[in-house]
């Protein structure tokens, strides 16, 4: 998120939404930030299941598609999550389509959904292709 300088109000509520569902104290954040800004290491974090990183990526998902409108630093996001988490493109198939069913339960305003579903369809293809080049990447060496 903070790799172009800039830290935008939608990656603010990305971030705010994964701190959250990590389980990071109020404070986890700020310190987090002020490591990146420094270089400084920060101490290790507890391991996550790939239950809760599947939780996780899925939380963090919702939050972005229902923005409607997403940014290409928005994509990025989901994209390393995806990477770091390895959510394969069975899986990412599968979280597609809870989002798609909760998009269906939670509003009722036909408008909205189609707005909803319309991003979601985007951020389904440029999230692959994002993740696709963390794959190739990662497979061709460089460290995640």
């Amino acid at each position: 998120m903070l790799a172009d300088g800039v830290l935008t109000r939608e990656e603010k509520r990305l971030i705010i939404k994964l701190a959250s569902s990590l389980g990071l104290s109020s404070e986890e954040p700020a310190y987090v930030y002020e490591a990146i800004q420094s270089g400084a290491e920060t101490k290790a974090g507890e391991p996550i299941s790939a239950e809760n990183m599947r939780s996780i990526y899925t939380n963090v998902f919702e939050v972005a598609i229902v923005n409607a409108s997403l940014s290409k630093d928005e994509f990025r996001v989901l994209a390393h999550l995806r990477s770091q988490f390895d959510i394969d493109d069975t899986m990412h198939a599968e979280i597609e389509h809870e989002l798609r069913e909760m998009v269906r339960e939670k509003y009722e305003d036909k408008a909205v959904i189609d707005t909803l579903m319309g991003t979601l369809r985007d951020s389904v293809g440029l999230v692959g292709d994002l993740f696709d080049n963390f794959r190739k990447k990662s497979n061709e060496g460089e460290s995640r």
